[in-house]
């Protein structure tokens, strides 16, 4: 067994990196808490919808929605039974998620805990699909991709992805369409499975009171002999840098319209750019859009917004952008409001002051997720998938300075790279 011990002498933080024989990973993060929580996670997400897999010579392409509708299926087991019921008999909490990127099954417990991750790992490795319950999930699929559109801050985000990109497929959403879904068959779920559930692409994170022979002990009894790693390659079409289109409108019966504004941002290849970068732009964020910023006060106290505004940064390998929404009458003069008050910024420059204040606030509150073995888990997960490591998240804040942040406002924000997403009252509507 190969352990790698990571420490961090500043959070007094440690955790163990263990290589399974089959090539899969294991983090273990001993935490003296009350609840353990595990992720068995793949870096398999809604964007990862035309692939190559073992240097195959045509590439596959499935329907949009199939990451999602695989998480459903797994939960299946070959004698019918629901995995759920396995986990509540032992006390623990288990659900999944699936996101643009990633696929996640976890569960969380304060007994129990090696039952718990005997039961995760056998269900994530011991598929069974097929075409008749394939079909049964069809009805609960659509169901869901319903009420997503009829949430209509649902509907504004994936508004705003779909104006904000032309080619990458986080323009559609992760549940897919119904006419995508209903394409859907046994087949196609096997060879996604096939692809992208390997040892490989795969990452199994423990976060609790447990050591880390304990953990690969119960590994080691649940993984089975034919879980084995495969070369899949994911292929993206090439985006442009500029915004697809300026604006989303739909209706929908909300008492006031609802917006998102959205700045698309740079890919950047390297993992360590990446975080350099998410850290100076949530800092960045926090000077411009917080609550005490002089923006918000703005806006708010003009009665152009509603008390809510949320923003918040996200990039990955694939994609970058930055949000901001909330409640507004006119959703384009909150627009332009906020394009003005980004040029004053840059003419007039950012306040020290206000840098290194919301820097220590940010580290603060980066140092608290240690005080929870979900966001701990949580955490760690996105950095493994995106190439990092959750330790240098704290170095790379440390490291952020004023002029990096001064160079974030200079080049990220240039008109062409903003769109807006509007939900408006059904009233508004006009006629035709």
């Amino acid at each position: 067994m190969l352990m790698n011990k990571k420490e961090s002498g500043k959070l007094r933080e440690h955790y163990y990196k263990l290589r399974h024989k089959s090539g899969l990973d294991v983090y273990v993060f001993p935490k003296k808490l009350t609840v353990s929580y595990a992720l068995f996670g793949t870096k398999y997400g809604s964007v990862d919808n035309c692939f190559r897999i073992d240097g195959a010579t045509e590439p596959v392409r499935v329907p949009n929605g199939i990451a999602h509708y695989l998480e459903h299926r797994m939960f299946t087991q070959k004698d019918g039974s629901d995995i759920t019921e396995r986990f509540s008999e032992y006390g623990a909490d288990s659900n999944a998620y699936t996101t643009f990127t990633k696929t996640v099954y976890l569960f969380s417990c304060t007994e129990n805990l090696d039952k718990s991750l005997g039961a995760l790992i056998d269900f994530v490795t011991e598929p069974y699909f097929t075409d008749e319950l394939v079909e049964k999930e069809l009805g609960i699929i659509v169901e869901e991709i319903k009420m997503g559109e009829d949430n209509p801050y649902g509907r504004c985000f994936n508004g705003l992805m779909e104006a904000m990109y032309r080619n990458n497929s986080v323009r559609i959403d992760i549940a897919g369409t119904e006419e995508s879904v209903s394409e859907i068959t046994a087949e196609m779920l096997n060879t996604c499975y096939r692809a992208f559930y390997t040892p490989n692409n795969m990452a199994l994170v423990v976060c609790g009171d447990v050591t880390p022979e304990e953990v690969m002990d119960i590994v080691d009894r649940h993984v089975p002999e034919d879980f084995v790693s495969r070369n899949t390659e994911k292929i993206y079409s090439d985006e442009p840098r500029e915004v697809y289109q300026k604006q989303y409108e739909a209706y929908m019966p909300v008492a006031k319209p609802i917006f998102t504004v959205g700045i698309k941002d740079s890919v950047i290849g390297d993992a360590k750019e990446r975080m350099a970068r998410d850290a100076s732009m949530q800092i960045l964020c926090e000077m411009l859009f917080s609550r005490s910023g002089k923006l918000y006060n703005d806006l708010f106290e003009s009665g152009k917004i509603s008390p809510d505004l949320s923003y918040g940064y996200s990039i990955v390998e694939q994609f970058a952008f930055l949000t901001i929404g909330g409640e507004a009458d006119e959703p384009t003069e909150v627009l332009a409001d906020i394009q003005k008050f980004i040029r004053e910024k840059q003419k007039e420059g950012l306040s020290r002051a206000d840098f290194e204040r919301y820097k220590r606030v940010m580290l603060a509150e980066y140092i608290k997720d240690f005080d929870s073995t979900e966001e701990i888990a949580n955490n760690m997960i996105d950095y493994i998938f995106d190439g990092g490591d959750i330790f240098d998240c704290y170095e790379a804040l440390e490291g952020v300075t004023f002029e990096d942040v001064e160079h974030l406002l200079h080049t990220a924000f240039d008109e062409s790279f903003f769109c807006l997403s509007v939900i408006r009252p059904e009233g508004q509507q006009k006629e035709i």
